[in-house]
């Protein structure tokens, strides 16, 4: 019976996540924003579909299966754009201390750099950047918003 009341609450915080990550999508002139790219190749970039942003477990950096998909799925539109630049985000939740989260926001867009790496795309074209908790996407103070907070971002650089 407790089991049951616990997965329920998870899954009630999961879809609830799940439905606040759709409404979180922040528009960026020129940038990778929620699902679209906004920039001189809005069009092209809406039919592919490709998400901006991956995410991790609490005190990680290590990539999900999901942010994999997602990654390569960057790394094969970035191909076709072999002229553009981008810079990667890494963020953290309020948790920890300012220090420990821009250190942890760093090893995140780093994983993302590495892994977009090894699908072709020059370091040369990739930056990195830590804004740890500095820059979050949902100002809540509970697990929903922590999870929204855990990510990073790739923007087309200026």
């Amino acid at each position: 019976m407790i089991l049951g009341m616990n997965l329920k609450r998870i899954l009630i915080v999961v879809l609830a996540g799940i439905a606040l990550t759709a409404c979180a999508v922040q528009k960026k002139s020129g940038m990778m924003t929620g699902d679209v790219y906004t920039g001189t190749d809005t069009v092209e970039y809406l039919a592919t579909g490709v998400k901006d942003r991956v995410f991790f477990a609490t005190n990680k950096s290590t990539l999900t299966t999901a942010s994999r998909d997602t990654l390569r799925k960057q790394a094969a539109w970035m191909r076709k754009k072999g002229k553009l630049s981008f810079t990667i985000e890494g963020h953290a939740d309020e948790r920890g201390t300012r220090e420990y989260n821009l250190a942890l926001g760093e090893r995140r867009a780093n994983a993302a750099k590495d892994y977009l790496m090894t699908y072709g795309i020059s370091g040369s074209r990739l930056s990195v950047i830590s804004y740890g908790k500095e820059r979050p996407v949902n100002s809540g103070s509970n697990p929903l918003a922590w999870s929204q907070n855990r990510r990073s971002v790739t923007v087309k650089a200026n």
